[in-house]
């Protein structure tokens, strides 16, 4: 009897052991998971510590919008206020919504796998954040996002909202599901028309119409019908995709044109800059002959004096030049202006500085077509941009598709002007030095000190622009080509042209000129470099510059709307280089001051063409 007690006894232990025992544990564990006290954090913290140390390739799926504009509205959604009272219905209908909606929204986006595998991302990566940044860092860095979000929630949190109900709708409208609902579709287009007049150009919520709130009440209202027919989240993402890509492709297409635009503006003379020629043009020929002539030419030739070469048929911007230097100089007596222009300009030219003589500063004007010498038995450059295959690089009706070479494209470079700057010893045969302007600076500070510096046997000052890649040797020229690869280091320094110290003795011992056109004729089929001065004014003065203090001269204030205000300041030259000129409309803004005190508005040529400040 005690034996058969004995066995029960047993067999009782190994049924609770292997049967009741792992009921009730199962039991318990359930229980606990659908418990509301049960913490989630620890169960995403769990999901979370687990995909950081496996592989999370395939936690990278779209997440689900969870946008309370497709969601079923829980309790009280809207109230009847005044449409006066727009952005403070918005947040009370946006806070309603949340607060109500979030015990039954927790469970089912839990059960989302999409959902949860979202959430485990998001933990892992502030979790990595807060590793990351030192600890008193963490709350400065919450509270300086939060009050940016503030402020922009405060700005146009509204019309964002308003134009991704827009992106919704045009998503749902185009779903097959939809589609085959008549009825629904005729209101989705008709909610999309309103919506965006509502919108118009509004870029803040106080742009928005009085009628705004009750528009995206109605296309709520529409999308919420939208929604109970399309429930294929397969479909959304799929569409949002295509939408992407789509937008993504017209994206590069409108930066293409914009480049084009830009480049297309750069080269076009307004119309302020096409009558100031014209019309000083037309009173210039109705002075006499004596009328006609400077004073002080026999200061031309006297290498004692601080001698400017400026090329330019631009008029606005050579005396923007000539007034931004003597202002600053101390003895402008001593100062010599040289301005050499085209045959087109030089009559406008001249009367300009005839009418607004600059003191006691020297002017020459000359025209380019007196320079005899100058022609294509002596220059290679001016053979070849006479020669049929350049002219139809410049001006064939089939163009390249690339954006980026855009600027080489610029009929500036056909231009000699362009490239006189390799013949001074030849235009001034009688000078030691000269300091080189192009007619888009603006003179800050007195440079009489540059003709008193020794460039220690080199033939050109110039400031290096070693900051970035771009302005390295391999940026401008082939180094794929033999001869670019064995004479020159990709890596070495560019140098800016538009203000440059040239000693013109030097220049002429080293024999410059026969360096500059060797390598232009090297480059007859442009395989070396494309057009342009800066690339074969590397090659010409390679081992040949002095580097001159940065404060001489800053660049950038044509294409970079970040220069260093403090650089700017501190600068003896400022060069707009870049398209955004300051003459043009499209210049950057807050440049255009440095520019414009040197123009004088006031003259009655000024005012006859409409050239305004």
């Amino acid at each position: 009897m005690k034996m058969k007690v004995k066995v029960k006894y047993i067999v009782l232990n190994l049924l609770w052991v292997s049967v009741f025992s792992p009921i009730f544990i199962y039991t318990y564990v359930v229980g606990t998971f659908f418990d509301p006290s049960f913490s989630r954090l620890d169960f995403l913290d769990d999901v979370a510590a687990f995909t950081l140390s496996g592989d999370t390739s395939h936690l990278h799926v779209v997440p689900l919008e969870t946008s309370t504009a497709l969601k079923k509205p829980v309790g009280v959604v809207y109230s009847d206020h005044s449409a006066n009272s727009f952005p403070n219905e918005m947040t009370e209908h946006k806070s309603t919504r949340v607060l109500s909606a979030a015990s039954e929204e927790r469970q089912p986006l839990l059960n989302n796998p999409i959902t949860r595998a979202y959430e485990s991302q998001l933990l892992a990566i502030r979790l990595e954040e807060q590793h990351t940044l030192p600890p008193g860092k963490i709350e400065q860095k919450e509270h300086s996002v939060n009050k940016s979000d503030q402020m922009t929630e405060a700005a146009d949190a509204q019309v964002r909202r308003l134009k991704d109900l827009l992106i919704r709708a045009k998503v749902y409208i185009s779903l097959p599901a939809i589609k085959s609902n008549s009825r629904l579709t005729r209101e989705l287009r008709l909610r999309i028309k309103e919506l965006s007049r509502a919108i118009g150009d509004a870029a803040k919520d106080t742009d928005l119409p009085k009628s705004a709130f009750e528009k995206l009440k109605a296309m709520e209202q529409s999308l919420e019908k939208g929604k109970q027919i399309q429930d294929n989240c397969g479909a959304l993402i799929k569409r949002l995709r295509a939408m992407l890509h789509s937008t993504e492709d017209q994206l590069r297409v409108h930066k293409k044109k914009t480049t084009f635009l830009a480049q297309l503006t750069a080269k076009t003379l307004p119309k302020g800059l096409h009558c100031l020629p014209l019309r000083l043009t037309t009173e210039y020929y109705t002075l006499n002959s004596s009328q006609q002539n400077f004073l002080d030419e026999d200061k031309l030739e006297d290498p004692r004096l601080y001698h400017y070469a400026l090329f330019s048929d631009n008029i606005l911007a050579a005396a923007v030049v000539v007034n931004s230097t003597i202002s600053h100089v101390k003895h402008p007596s001593k100062h010599v202006f040289h301005i050499v222009t085209d045959r087109l300009n030089y009559a406008a030219m001249r009367m300009w500085f005839l009418c607004n003589s600059p003191g006691k500063v020297t002017i020459q004007v000359q025209n380019i077509e007196e320079f005899t010498w100058l022609n294509s038995s002596y220059s290679p450059v001016l053979k070849q941009l006479g020669s049929p295959s350049i002219r139809d690089y410049y001006f064939r009706a089939r163009r390249s598709n690339s954006v980026s070479n855009l600027k080489y494209r610029n009929p500036k470079y056909l231009s000699i002007l362009n490239h006189l700057r390799f013949y001074l010893p030849e235009i001034f045969p009688k000078l030691n030095k000269v300091l080189f302007l192009d007619d888009d600076v603006v003179v800050q500070k007195d440079l009489s000190d540059l003709w008193s510096l020794d460039l220690k046997g080199n033939v050109n000052g110039a400031v290096e622009t070693c900051g970035e890649r771009f302005h390295r040797f391999d940026w401008y020229l082939n180094f794929s080509h033999p001869l670019i690869s064995k004479n020159f280091d990709p890596h070495a320094c560019g140098w800016a042209y538009g203000m440059n110290i040239f000693d013109l003795v030097e220049w002429r011992r080293q024999n410059i000129t026969e360096v500059y056109h060797r390598w232009q004729k090297l480059n007859h089929d442009r395989q070396l470099w494309k057009l342009g001065t800066l690339p074969p004014g590397l090659i010409t003065f390679w081992k040949r510059i002095h580097p001159l203090n940065r404060s001489w001269h800053v660049l950038g204030l044509g294409y970079n709307p970040n220069v260093n205000q403090r650089e700017i300041e501190r600068a003896a030259v400022i060069h707009y280089n870049g398209n955004l000129k300051p003459w043009l409309e499209i210049g950057i803004p807050k440049y255009r001051n440095y520019w414009a005190k040197y123009v004088d508005y006031d003259s009655v040529y000024l005012r006859d063409c409409n050239i305004n400040p």
